[in-house]
């Protein structure tokens, strides 16, 4: 399980976090929602190592993560997927998918077959640039990339956004089929309520750098929700 408590994360004087607490289990879909620069980023930087905190502590699976390097979390299994996909434009996609090994012992360096199932599209552009594909084919290599790791944690940082509605539900597919294979955690950040709720088994709600809503998705009152997400 992923633990996060009382966190605190500042930009130089600038606080983003105050005092975040939220957890995400292994076999269940954690849904962090709230508007543009509210934090969410923010705590998944945390999380994956890219951002120091101030105060509080990040765990998984019980062991605290202060002072493991972005490389190393993802050695314990903490897959991240950045928003904007961040994949490597120069390389081809099965480059792309390759960079994931590099946490892993030679072995284990393998494009596991499920992923092709997931993204069958993907199998047929192994050798195109990652700068040549659209938006929705770029967001297929970051999640495909991330899940070469073998993590037993993944971060999602809105998935959905500049992506067209079609490639949305096959995204969504994904990730509830990843939830129900029983041995991962899906830290999934949205802003798009619909998706969010279709997805979340449970859900998180931020403002202004704290966490202001959680619980499980049969007890979320939408009006709640949505009340936190307009502009």
């Amino acid at each position: 399980m992923l633990d996060v408590q009382k966190v605190d994360l500042h930009y130089g004087a600038a606080q983003a976090l105050r005092g975040v607490s939220l957890t995400a289990e292994i076999g269940r879909i954690t849904c962090l929602m709230g508007r543009n620069g509210v934090g969410k980023t923010s705590l998944l930087r945390a999380i994956a190592g890219h951002q120091p905190i101030s105060n509080g502590t990040i765990a998984w699976n019980g062991a605290p993560l202060a002072g493991l390097r972005p490389f190393d979390r993802a050695r314990r299994g903490i897959g991240y997927v950045p928003q904007g996909r961040e994949i490597f434009p120069l390389l081809t996609v099965k480059e792309n998918l390759e960079t994931g090994y590099a946490p892993l012992p030679r072995k284990e360096q393998t494009i596991p077959d499920y992923i092709y199932e997931l993204f069958p599209v993907l199998k047929n552009m192994l050798g195109r640039r990652g700068g040549d594909l659209s938006g929705g084919q770029q967001q297929r290599v970051a999640i495909a990339r991330a899940l070469v790791m073998r993590p037993s944690l993944l971060v999602l940082d809105e998935p959905t956004e500049g992506i067209q509605p079609s490639i949305i539900k096959d995204i969504g597919r994904a990730i509830l089929f990843l939830r129900d294979r029983g041995d991962m955690a899906i830290l999934l950040v949205e802003q798009y309520f619909d998706f969010a709720r279709d997805l979340a088994d449970d859900f998180a709600v931020m403002d202004r750098g704290e966490i202001v809503l959680a619980g499980r998705k049969v007890d979320m009152v939408e009006s709640d929700v949505r009340r936190f997400l307009t502009v």
